[in-house]
């Protein structure tokens, strides 16, 4: 039997931002795509910047799923946007998130991106150095 170690997930930090809690007194379920977007822009742009190498260019979303598991509160302390990939292909990836904090998950969701070109208006293939960096968070073998 093969036993392989988790992937390494991406830990992006999130304040609450009293912007985000509706009139029920918790953050609003749309608002929870704000923070998976700020997340992939950091897993994505930039930690890649500031390591020194090149950030993502051109991802689209093409698909979002997302679980509402617990409400989540104003509160001081940071919630954690966890994120890893499941799946990647020559053009697309999945890329799966908890948001969560020590003792509760408040969602679970996963997106589906695609490399793209901006200046042709169309897919393109993931280069291998975008390859390699996804590698590094991913379930695939």
């Amino acid at each position: 039997m093969v036993e392989r170690t988790p992937p390494q997930r991406h830990i992006y930090p999130r304040t609450v931002r009293f912007a985000d809690i509706d009139s029920q007194g918790h953050v609003n379920n749309v608002r929870f795509l704000d923070y998976l977007e700020d997340a992939r822009f950091g897993m994505f742009h930039i930690d890649p910047y500031n390591a020194g190498d090149e950030p993502f260019k051109g991802l689209v979303v093409t698909r979002h799923e997302i679980d509402y598991r617990r409400p989540l509160g104003f509160r001081a302390d940071p919630v954690r946007v966890e994120s890893w990939v499941t799946g990647i292909g020559a053009v697309r990836f999945t890329l799966e998130y908890e948001i969560r904090d020590d003792t509760d998950l408040y969602v679970t969701a996963k997106s589906v991106l695609a490399a793209y070109d901006v200046e042709r208006a169309a897919p393109r293939r993931l280069t291998e150095s975008e390859l390699a960096y996804l590698k590094r968070y991913s379930t695939q073998s």
